[in-house]
């Protein structure tokens, strides 16, 4: 039962998921493939400003209640 999960998981990610980097591995090109890596950081780069921007914002407002009994755990 549990062999059969992991080989299904297997399955989606080498014969669905990856097939766009399939398409990089024929064209042999080196640039494009890192142009794509670069992508994903640079989103990821953006994605944590923006979340560290509205961190910001949030604690400026003062909105949170910072006392000890703010929550019931502690």
């Amino acid at each position: 039962m549990m062999t059969s999960l992991f080989y299904g998981i297997a399955s989606l990610f080498e014969n669905v998921l990856f097939i766009p980097y399939d398409l990089f591995r024929f064209t042999e090109s080196w640039w494009l493939s890192n142009a794509i890596n670069w992508l994903f950081v640079i989103v990821g780069l953006a994605a944590g400003a923006y979340w560290m921007n509205e961190l910001k914002k949030y604690n400026d407002a003062q909105d949170d209640d910072t006392s000890n009994t703010a929550h019931s755990f502690l």
